[in-house]
């Protein structure tokens, strides 16, 4: 089942990277996102075409990965998701317009080969869905409390590029734990049916949802497309796979070689996040007014 699971997980990732910059486009023609007036916020979003059909797509992206985090182990999951992220770049150019240069291509593409050696390395079992119900508190309290401070010190920033950027850090970071919660849904539906949704982890996975998609909508009307999607889709992928390693007991690997390959990949994702160049500040688009 394991492999059927990546094939939804690599449809999940080519969605998802159109899903995005369909955002992206929609988040730069729509007023500017409020964390204190939410619901008109996010009204202004969905009046936006471009954001509405990237929601849309999103829906789907996230459907397949629903379908994938159940058949196949989470790490792995994510690990093949961020690898689509190389395959980023292409639309953003073509499609949207969104010049890259070489320090942006090259970090893209580090980090999609980084993630993608850590789903070929993964080692684990069948029993990928058992969890520590503490470990896994433990865990989702600890990164939704760096995403929240995340978040309140991307409000406060008098740059908007560095804004707008550890706004999409923030964003990934909570979708991590989304992703995390619903792998403990989707274990426990397929042992206890629907009644296992009535649980602290679907709270939390709306909770994050919502935080998430403010954060982001923000960080891509004021921050360099780029470097918010890439940034916010590496911090989602290593929050997840470190929930996998830590939570679920996905294995870092069978023997000391393994071990450090995989640790070697990390260190790659993380080289490839320092890659990405912060542009220098710029006059800001006025967002247009409700």
């Amino acid at each position: 089942m394991s492999e059927v699971g990546l094939i939804f997980a690599v449809a999940s990732a080519l969605a998802a990277n159109v899903a995005i910059l369909c955002k992206h486009r929609g988040a730069t023609n729509a007023p500017t996102v409020r964390f204190t007036a939410p619901i008109a916020s996010a009204i202004a979003l969905f009046r936006s075409t471009w954001w509405l059909i990237g929601f849309a797509v999103a829906a789907v992206a996230w459907g397949f990965h629903v379908v994938a985090m159940a058949l196949a182990p989470l790490s792995m999951v994510q690990a093949v998701t961020a690898g689509g992220l190389a395959l980023l770049a292409l639309p953003a150019q073509k499609l949207f317009g969104i010049r890259l240069g070489r320090r942006e291509w090259a970090g893209l593409c580090l980090s999609a080969i980084g993630l993608a050696w850590l789903a070929f390395t993964a080692q684990t079992t069948e029993h990928h869905s058992a969890y520590s119900f503490f470990a896994l508190l433990a865990f989702e309290a600890s990164l939704v409390a760096v995403g929240a401070m995340l978040l309140h010190t991307g409000t406060r920033y008098s740059d908007q590029i560095r804004s707008g950027v550890t706004l999409g850090v923030a964003a990934g970071i909570l979708v991590g734990v989304g992703s995390v919660s619903t792998k403990a849904l989707t274990g426990g539906i397929a042992s206890d049916g629907m009644v296992a949704l009535l649980s602290l982890w679907t709270v939390l996975t709306i909770g994050v949802g919502v935080l998430a998609f403010f954060a982001l909508a923000r960080g891509l009307q004021i921050g360099p497309p780029i470097q918010v999607i890439a940034l916010s889709s590496i911090a989602a992928n290593v929050t997840a796979i470190a929930g996998g390693v830590l939570v679920f007991g996905d294995s870092l690997g069978g023997d000391a070689l393994g071990i450090v390959l995989r640790v070697a990949a990390f260190c790659a994702v993380i080289a490839a996040a320092a890659l990405m160049p912060r542009p220098a500040p710029s006059v800001q688009r006025a967002p247009a007014t409700a």
